[in-house]
């Protein structure tokens, strides 16, 4: 099963094992039709944990009610957790039209493979992904000057980069 990274388990809440996500998706979350989300105990081990409640707090923030936390004492041994959801989910709640839904996708510079799209930055006149590019933290441009296709079927972005962005990142 493949799985998208979404946040950060941030803090607890209230008395009764409550718990904050932060998460980028810059869009109020309700986990509607998602069972179980999955926290990184250890790097690459997740265990499944089923909601009992989400509420959005606002487009950044998540309050979640897991089953099994059910004190702050409880909740305090997964703060700081990653927090993980089953590619489906993720895509179902993201959307096809959501420039959120390229997480995860290969992305692709005139048929070189550059890496798997690891953030999406939305910003007023533009798309910015993340990718590691040779080692390094690098972020594309994603507008109609630079997109060339999306295959949603493959899960890969195809892209033609202006000369020379690709090499300030190497």
């Amino acid at each position: 099963m493949d799985y998208i990274h979404i946040g950060k388990i941030a803090a607890s809440f209230g008395l009764k094992g409550e718990v904050i996500l932060v998460h980028p998706l810059n869009k109020k979350l309700s986990f509607k039709g998602v069972e179980a989300v999955f926290i990184e105990q250890q790097k690459g081990d997740r265990l499944p944990y089923f909601i009992e409640a989400a509420r959005p707090k606002d487009t950044n923030e998540v309050y979640l009610k897991l089953e099994g936390i059910d004190t702050p004492e409880a909740a305090q041994r997964i703060i700081r957790k990653n927090l993980w959801l089953a590619d489906a989910d993720f895509r179902s709640m993201a959307g096809t039209k959501s420039p959120l839904s390229l997480l995860g996708y290969q992305l692709i510079n005139e048929g070189e493979p550059l890496g798997p799209v690891e953030e999406v930055i939305e910003q007023p006149h533009q798309v910015l992904l993340r990718i590691t590019y040779r080692n390094n933290e690098a972020l594309i441009p994603l507008h109609k000057e630079t997109l060339k296709n999306i295959d949603r079927e493959a899960k890969e972005v195809h892209v033609v980069l202006p000369e020379g962005l690709l090499e300030i990142y190497e």
